[in-house]
Parts: C-alpha cells; sequence; structure tokens
C-alpha cells in the first residue's frame, strides 16, 4: 500500500467534511429544485434550504441575512466588492487603499482599476506583516473610496488589526473591505464592532465545497453601493446574477456551523500543533518565523530556511508531507513570493521558504514525524551544498 503524504496545505484548501458532505448529497438528487421557481415543493425546498443558509453565515459574522451575497468563491467575492465599489462611487473619488501583502484576488483588480485611471496606494508593512496604522492614516485623502485589507494573510497567517482600521474608515466616511477567505470560521468576525462594510469569504478553506462564496455587503449605516459584475436575472438583489446552487450553499453554511462551534477547542488544539513543530524547528540554526509570532492563524507556520536550495527543500520534503512555498494560486510561478518580499527578506531567502498549514485533522504524531523529518532534510540540504 503506498502512503500518502501528510497534508499540510490546508491554506491552499481543505477537504470535505464527511458531516459537511452529508449535509450536501440531498442536494443533489431528491431535493435538487431550482430556488428561484417558488410555484411547486421543489423550489420551495431549495429555497428553505438557501434562506437556511444564509441565516447561518450572517449570523456567523454579526450580519443580518439580506446582507450576505453568494458568489462562486472568495476571488469573485474580492472582484465584485473592489469593482462594484469603484464604478458605483467614482464621482465620489477614484483612490483605493490596500496593501502590498494582499492575495492577487486584491491586488489584480486593484492593478485593473489603475489602468483605468484610478490611483492604488499599497502600504507596506513591518518585518512582522502588521500594517503601521499611522501609514494608513497619512494615506487617507479628500478622494479616497474604498480601503481593502485581509483579516488573516494565506501565505504568512498574520491577522490585521480590523477593528482599528474599521474605525479609522468610519471616521473619515470611507467604506472598509476585508478578504476574509482564510479567517472565516476560524477567529471571531464581528461586522459591526469592526466596522466593516464588506467582508469577502469561501468554503473550501474551512473543509467546505470549493465553487462556493459570499459577500458581505453592508444595508445600513452606511448602505453600500455595488455595481454588478454580473448581468442577466437580478439574483441576489441584482448584484450578482445567477442561478444559485444549492448543494454548495449548504455545504458552506455546514462548515461554518461546525467551525464555530468547534472553535474553542480547535483553537487550542491547533495552537498547541503550532507550537510543537516550531519548538522543533527553531531548534535548527538559521530558521526564521515570517509573520508576528501570535498575532497569526492557529495552523499557520511559515519558515524561511537559510544554506537551502527553495526548490530542492519542497522537493526533499514531499516524500513525508504535503507543503507548499506561498500561495497556491502561485505555486506554478517562479518568482518569489511578494508576501516574504514585502517582509524585506532577500530573493533567495524568500525562495527557501515553507508554509505549513495544520488544520482539522492533523495529529500530534503527524506533526512530531513532519518535523523530525523536516530537520532531518534541511541538515542533508546543507550538507550537500557544503560538499559542492
Amino acid at each position: 500500500m503506498v502512503h500518502r503524504p501528510i497534508y499540510l496545505d490546508n491554506h491552499a484548501t481543505t477537504p470535505v467534511d464527511e458531516r459537511v458532505l452529508v449535509a450536501m448529497l440531498p442536494y443533489f438528487t431528491e431535493r435538487f429544485g431550482n430556488p428561484s421557481s417558488t410555484s411547486h415543493l421543489y423550489g420551495w425546498e431549495a429555497e428553505a434550504a438557501v434562506k437556511q443558509a444564509r441565516n447561518i453565515l450572517a449570523e456567523a459574522i454579526a450580519a443580518t441575512p439580506e446582507e450576505i451575497i453568494f458568489t462562486s468563491g472568495a476571488t469573485e467575492a474580492n472582484n465584485l466588492a473592489i469593482k462594484g465599489v469603484a464604478e458605483a462611487y467614482f464621482q465620489k473619488g477614484r483612490h483605493i487603499i490596500t496593501v502590498q501583502t494582499e492575495h492577487n484576488a486584491v491586488l489584480d483588480p486593484c492593478e485593473y482599476l489603475r489602468s483605468l485611471g484610478f490611483e492604488i496606494t499599497l502600504l507596506p508593512v513591518q518585518k512582522d506583516g502588521l500594517i503601521e496604522l499611522s501609514e494608513l492614516e497619512t494615506a487617507f485623502r479628500p478622494d479616497t473610496v474604498l480601503v481593502s485589507v485581509m483579516a488573516a494573510n494565506n501565505e504568512i497567517g498574520v491577522l490585521q488589526p480590523l477593528a482599528e482600521i474599521g474605525q479609522m474608515c468610519r471616521d473619515r466616511n470611507v467604506l472598509f473591505h476585508t478578504d476574509a477567505a482564510q479567517a472565516i470560521g476560524k477567529i471571531p468576525l464581528d461586522v459591526q464592532a469592526m466596522k466593516i462594510d464588506l467582508l469577502s469569504m469561501t468554503a473550501h478553506k474551512v473543509y467546505g465545497p470549493k465553487g462556493i462564496g459570499a459577500l458581505y455587503v453592508r444595508r445600513r449605516n452606511p448602505r453600500v453601493q455595488l455595481a454588478p459584475q454580473l448581468h442577466g436575472g437580478g439574483h441576489e438583489r441584482g448584484m450578482r446574477s445567477g442561478t444559485l446552487y444549492p448543494p454548495q450553499i449548504v455545504g458552506f453554511a455546514k462548515a461554518v456551523e461546525i467551525a464555530l462551534a468547534e472553535q474553542a477547542t480547535e483553537t487550542q488544539r491547533l495552537t498547541m500543533l503550532r507550537d510543537k513543530l516550531w519548538q522543533k524547528l527553531s531548534q535548527v540554526p538559521g530558521i526564521h518565523l515570517n509573520g508576528h509570532p501570535t498575532q497569526r492563524l492557529l495552523g499557520n507556520l511559515n519558515v524561511s530556511v537559510e544554506g537551502v536550495d527553495g526548490a530542492a527543500l519542497l522537493l526533499g520534503l514531499q516524500p513525508v508531507m504535503a507543503v507548499s512555498s506561498g500561495a497556491a494560486c502561485s505555486s506554478a510561478k517562479t518568482a518569489p513570493s511578494h508576501v516574504l518580499m514585502a517582509l524585506g527578506h532577500s530573493e533567495t531567502l524568500a525562495y527557501a521558504s515553507v508554509r505549513f498549514g495544520i488544520g482539522r485533522f492533523n495529529t500530534e504524531e503527524e506533526i512530531e514525524r513532519v518535523g523530525e523529518y523536516a530537520i532531518a532534510t534541511i541538515t542533508s540540504l546543507r550538507q550537500q551544498a557544503m560538499i559542492v
């Protein structure tokens, strides 16, 4: 029997929890109706399932159900938020503030808007990956319409100070968007307390299915206007046309429901596993922790290793563990991680990085084995480099 490597790439995607799959299955077969077809039982069943899911997701972030707009994932949600606000508010201003370490699903829409005449300010980060709030304060302009700062970084796991950013935006009547793809179900999110106006989320980072996400759009104080990016049918309050897919929507809500119910115990367990792995790896000289040591996702451990070739390191780890060196969507690119470069790393050190994404189904025994094998691999590669 061939043993599969230990999966430690849970920031790229997560396996669907069996409890989520069980909740989804009836909506592929018996309850297959279109939730917009409300003249018969099949449509009613689908509509009721979507309504319940909307309620669950809204409650998870202290929103109202009407403020949840379903999308195909966080990438679409980010595009709808950024381009939708830019188009709706361009007469008020054409300046957007975001951060150098954002996911490309935020940076690329901003670059697209730049090509249309918008001005984009990219805030730098400190060596620990956190933004400096005073630099954000300086970046605001009278024509600033949107600030977009991700809740939890997909590579280094850093948690930005959302409440402080939200208050700064509210004080200046600027809309605040956060990409919470990595954060939903893992850390407390409250759009009211944090004064978040738009929030992107996805299911597949929290043990739900791929291909489904949502955008929270504030309805009051202030009421956010969005220009739709998809037209044809007027679904989702006219903001996102397209037939809703109940199996995915049900799975998304079930995944978030489970994550919230188990958040307290999982917080303790993941913290223990992450700290255990770091205690092992930190014994080896020349290993650097990327990102803030404590203000980070519980299951995230991103390290850079001196004295080894990055490609050789990942290749050497492959027989035992499935890990990555950065964002999954950028893994085929040859350029070093823009996130690690923003921390001030050299290209060599940025290349020689490993992102360990510890998740729900990882065990203490697996983490023990991963730590030992990683140390052995690093030691071997350094010895080979000395011989050459």
